[in-house]
């Protein structure tokens, strides 16, 4: 495990999450509505929401349907604007308007799921799981870390291999890796720099 998180840590320095934003709870807004979007598209959203809602009683003091409109761009806008005056109001109740660090009180926050909560632990610097996404399955499985498809039990395999100090990079790296070489339907083996330690390479 240990030479493929180097090489990749070479070969993609610059990797690191693609959401922008200056505070934990900017954080927990962009990866809630980063769901079925991309982040390039989040982050023309948040460009202006973030100056609109700067604390969670801002998401509360309009319309449901303003906050709709707001958000309307990232896909699934009613969802996301029920999920976030949820938090929003379990956060002011709960946790004195502050963004809790821990998974277990992360999940508890309405459209919160683990992948969700793992991302904003591991931003905060309280990595405590493994984010699974599309391309940390694909490149788990090809790599030999895993032969699971369900993303919880991927990360069960993944806390096993990945020392603990690696939890908050170590996605990143494989979503850059999948992203610029591992694709999903034409890898880039040739390219690869953990092609010899890849049973799927084709090199």
């Amino acid at each position: 495990m240990r030479p493929v998180i180097e090489r990749l840590a070479a070969a993609h320095s610059d990797a690191a999450i693609a959401l922008e934003f200056t505070s934990p709870l900017e954080l927990l807004v962009s990866v809630m509505l980063s769901a079925q979007t991309t982040d390039v598209n989040v982050n023309r959203v948040t460009a202006s929401l973030f100056a609109k809602y700067r604390r969670p009683e801002d998401y509360l003091a309009v319309a449901p349907q303003e906050l709709e409109r707001d958000i309307y761009a990232t896909g699934f806008f009613r969802q996301k604007a029920r999920s976030l005056r949820g938090t929003m109001k379990m956060l002011i109740e709960d946790y004195d308007g502050e963004v809790p660090r821990t998974l277990e009180e992360l999940v508890r926050l309405p459209g919160v799921a683990r992948k969700t909560a793992n991302v904003v632990a591991a931003e905060l610097g309280t990595p405590q799981g493994i984010v699974v996404d599309t391309h940390v399955r694909r490149l788990s499985q090809r790599l030999g870390f895993t032969r699971q498809e369900d993303p919880v039990k991927i990360e069960r395999d993944l806390v096993r291999l990945v020392p603990r100090e690696d939890w908050g990079r170590f996605p990143h790296l494989l979503i850059w890796h999948g992203r610029r070489v591992c694709i999903a339907r034409r890898p880039r083996c040739e390219e690869c720099v953990v092609n010899t330690l890849c049973p799927a390479s084709r090199v």
